[in-house]
C-alpha cells in the first residue's frame, strides 16, 4: 500500500526529529488525537520501510562540533569574588548551556531585586504610610460600648 499525503508528511516530520505527536499534529491531525495517530503511524509498516529509505538515502552528517572543555578549578580559583565568578561562567561559551543557564539563574537575585511577599496593594499601602499626610488614612473608631466598656 502506498503511503497517503497524511502519512508521508507524518513520516517527513519524524525524519525533522519530531516526536509521534508532532508529527501527527504537523500531518494535519487534530490536538486531541495525535498522540493516538502519531502512536498509531509510528506503527505502520509502511510509514516504518519509508523512513528508513529515506535515511539511508540520506547523506551521512556532519561531523559535530567538538564538547565543551570540561570545568578548570584553575580557572575558578582566581575569583574571589562568588557574584564575579558566576558571571564569568554566564558569558565563558566554553562552557556547557547547562551550566551556563544555572550561573544565570544564581546571579539573578543579586542583579534583579524580586518584588516583597505583598505586591501592588502592599506597596501602595506602604508608600501611603510613607507619605502621612492629614489626608492619609484615618485609624480605624474606638469600639465602645455603654458605659465606657469595651465590646
Amino acid at each position: 500500500m502506498a503511503l497517503t499525503g497524511k502519512r508521508k508528511a507524518f513520516a517527513e516530520a519524524l525524519l525533522q526529529g519530531k516526536t509521534n505527536r508532532e508529527a501527527a499534529v504537523a500531518a494535519g491531525y487534530s490536538e486531541k488525537t495525535a498522540s493516538a495517530a502519531g502512536s498509531r503511524m509510528a506503527k505502520d509498516a509502511d510509514v516504518k520501510e519509508y523512513v528508513k529509505a529515506r535515511r539511508a538515502a540520506a547523506p551521512p552528517e556532519e561531523p559535530v562540533a567538538p564538547p565543551p572543555k570540561p570545568f578548570d578549578i584553575n580557572i575558578a580559583i582566581l575569583h574571589t569574588d562568588p557574584k564575579a565568578f558566576l558571571l564569568a561562567a554566564m558569558n565563558d561559551p566554553a562552557l556547557e548551556d547547562k551550566h551556563r543557564i544555572e550561573a544565570a539563574k544564581t546571579l539573578m537575585p543579586f542583579v534583579h531585586q524580586k518584588l516583597g511577599e505583598g505586591g501592588k496593594k502592599d506597596q501602595k499601602q506602604a508608600a501611603a504610610e510613607k507619605v502621612a499626610s492629614r489626608f492619609g488614612q484615618a485609624p480605624a473608631p474606638r469600639l465602645a460600648a455603654a458605659g465606657g466598656k469595651k465590646v
